[in-house]
């Protein structure tokens, strides 16, 4: 007999609460990226994370921006989305790091990609960043995007973890 997943209780932008898990049938993979607004390695990333949305989006993989802890508000949470452009990425707030820990996030941008409840990547979106004040004209592995491509194929993730360059998680150093 299957057990049922538990549930992952996340907020919408609005309070709600929202299990992070769960997606629309048919989802394939749920990918989480972890953001801020003031983070600016995060936000050089919002063309990607686009780019990546529109590529695999239409695959049944579900792109969700993540907003861990209580830095930021919800304001400056939508003003952020339309100012980079991700106004249609759904956008959710973590303020108890219920995903930052099920993930093991620690860094903005970071990903995680999760298949029927369990976690099969995550890290860096790609090698662009070197570290941080170091940036490569254009990367040179694309770790998010292998990931995605491994899951749609149905093969495993071959690399399940890849260092971040960005900014710590505040709230995690409380």
């Amino acid at each position: 007999m299957l057990l049922p997943l538990l549930a992952l209780l996340v907020q919408t932008l609005d309070g709600a609460p929202l299990d992070a898990l769960r997606a629309i049938p048919g989802t394939k993979a749920i990918v989480y990226v972890f953001t801020t607004v003031d983070c600016p390695v995060s936000n050089r990333y919002a063309p990607e994370i686009q780019r990546l949305q529109q590529r695999f989006g239409r695959s049944g993989v579900v792109f969700r921006l993540v907003y861990p802890g209580h830095s930021d508000r919800d304001v400056d949470i939508r003003e952020h989305m339309k100012q980079f452009g991700l106004g249609g990425l759904e956008a959710i707030r973590d303020p108890d790091l219920a995903l930052v820990k099920f993930t093991g996030a620690t860094i903005t941008p970071e990903a995680a990609v999760v298949v029927d409840g369990k976690l099969v990547y995550h890290g860096r979106i790609d090698d662009r960043f070197v570290e941080l004040g170091v940036e490569r004209p254009a990367p040179t592995t694309h770790d998010l995007a292998d990931a995605l491509t491994a899951v749609l194929a149905g093969r495993p993730v071959t690399r399940a973890t890849a260092p971040a360059v960005g900014c710590y998680i505040a709230d995690l150093t409380r």
